[in-house]
């Protein structure tokens, strides 16, 4: 393949393609799960210290089901500690589907005809935005299609902007992260400038053979291109990215190696890993057919979570709609900090009236959790849960190296909490029905009392402040 590390003036020089199919196929091949090292590494995750290759192939080799069992007691510990009960919401927004390459398993590819194309224009943008502050929505992931002279830099970054001038009420978005296609480093630059959140892009698949199956033409069916994007991304300034791997490509054991060496190597290179780790599943799409040789299975997809959690203690993981209501409610005790709610990925879905089926041949793939933000935070709110709109972090710069010297056990306690009660507290005045904030109020008043006496006086005084009348207040 066409890979020239130095065109793009990565830091390390010496870059090549980081990913050794025979080196993952030998640790997970030679790797030997006992009890005794099994508990070792448990030990060390819970000891908030990243996990090797090998020290995964263990969890990942793991069959008996008293080990599965304390790597996802394990896992609810860690959760627990690092980020408390609460839970960030947010939601993907479809901009335009055009696409120019061909993956076999998305609904976008460029061989669909019977995809539906479209880009919203900036009007519509506007009543998409608008929608979706309307139903109490803070924070969105804008997603594009792979089409590099439609969706590029500039259109990408005008599109941000005008996500974030949108004031609909008292509603308001606070962070726009997005999904697009790999940039060159100015193209970066650009969408930084922008103010863009979180740059999420996914490898799809972590093994070469695998990947160039799947993917038949178009820019991004070069494998070793897509592996940089970060490196690029980083290059430009952009220090807050997100990774992952979409399940049911390849083995997924492979494939958790694989996302562990990516993280890995943005460590090695940048000093900070990723914000978040993604793991969906593959779904049914307009048009698809797939082997069904990888096809995840749900008790395989809980110990995936489960295994990502102790693996990367401190990075933020995103649970998707694509995940039915029963496994999504299952996999959050294990790790899961950032789950999407109120999601609809029709093109210009959002702000359209009527209710009806989803409509695959408009449409990426199928969700499975289609209930609205209301109906998500009432049963997070009712498992004792904190969802949380939060948004400090990145508007405070804690982000890249920084966040990694805030991410210790004490600043989900100082921060994280806070924030969360005041963002909840916006939602239950703005937003919420009536059997919905009297949970919600219980909630904050019950973890009001687990926060520092001091900055527990802080939230109380903010609370009243937002009662008043005050929004976007935070810590």
């Amino acid at each position: 393949m066409d890979f020239k590390p130095e065109k793009y003036k990565i830091k390390d020089e010496s870059l090549q393609p980081y990913i050794d199919v025979s080196e993952i196929d030998e640790i997970l091949n030679t790797t030997v799960t006992t009890t005794e090292n099994l508990e070792r590494i448990i030990q060390k995750s819970l000891n908030k210290n990243r996990l090797s290759l090998q020290d995964v192939a263990v969890l990942v080799n793991a069959t008996e089901p008293a080990h599965i069992n304390k790597i996802k007691n394990a896992a609810r510990i860690i959760k627990e500690e690092v980020y408390g009960n609460r839970i960030v919401l947010f939601a993907p927004l479809y901009v335009g589907n055009y696409c120019a390459s061909n993956c076999s398993y998305c609904g976008f590819r460029a061989s669909n005809k019977e995809s539906k194309r479209t880009t919203l224009s900036h009007s519509e943008l506007i009543k998409s935005v608008e929608a979706l502050e309307e139903n109490g929505q803070k924070r969105l992931i804008l997603v594009y299609g792979e089409h590099e002279k439609k969706y590029n830099a500039a259109f990408i970054a005008e599109t941000v902007r005008t996500v974030y001038q949108v004031k609909k009420g008292k509603g308001s978005i606070r962070r726009v992260n997005i999904n697009a296609a790999p940039m060159d480093i100015e193209g970066f630059k650009m969408i930084k400038e922008a103010e863009i959140g979180t740059y999420q892009i996914f490898q799809e698949t972590y093994h070469p053979e695998a990947y160039k199956k799947y993917h038949l033409s178009g820019k991004k069916a070069n494998y070793n291109e897509r592996l940089i994007a970060l490196d690029k991304a980083m290059e430009a300034g952009i220090d807050d990215v997100g990774i992952g791997a979409l399940f049911g490509l390849y083995d997924w054991r492979f494939e958790i190696l694989g996302l562990l060496r990516h993280v890995n190597h943005l460590e090695a290179c940048y000093n900070v890993g990723p914000h978040t780790i993604s793991f969906p599943r593959l779904q049914k799409a307009s048009g698809v057919k797939f082997d069904e040789e990888y096809l995840v299975k749900d008790e395989d997809f809980v110990k995936i979570v489960a295994i990502l959690r102790l693996a990367v203690p401190y990075t933020g993981m995103i649970l998707t709609a694509r995940e039915p209501i029963k496994i999504r409610k299952e996999v959050l005790q294990y790790g899961c900090s950032q789950i999407d709610a109120g999601t609809k990925i029709e093109m210009g879905s959002y702000a359209k009236e009527e209710n009806k089926n989803q409509d695959l041949d408009n449409e990426q793939f199928l969700i499975q959790d289609d209930r609205s933000l209301g109906d998500v935070i009432d049963e997070l709110l009712e498992d004792d849960y904190m969802p949380s709109f939060c948004t400090a972090c990145y508007r405070l710069g804690r982000t890249g190296e920084h966040f990694m010297e805030f991410s210790v056990p004490g600043f989900i306690k100082n921060y994280c909490s806070p924030n969360a009660m005041l963002t909840l507290a916006e939602y239950i005045m703005d937003y919420a029905k009536p059997e919905t904030a009297k949970k919600g109020w219980q909630v904050i008043e019950r973890d009001i009392k687990k926060l520092d006496p001091k900055i527990s006086k802080k939230v109380k005084k903010r609370i009243s402040q937002i009662k008043e009348g005050k929004r976007d207040l935070y810590f």
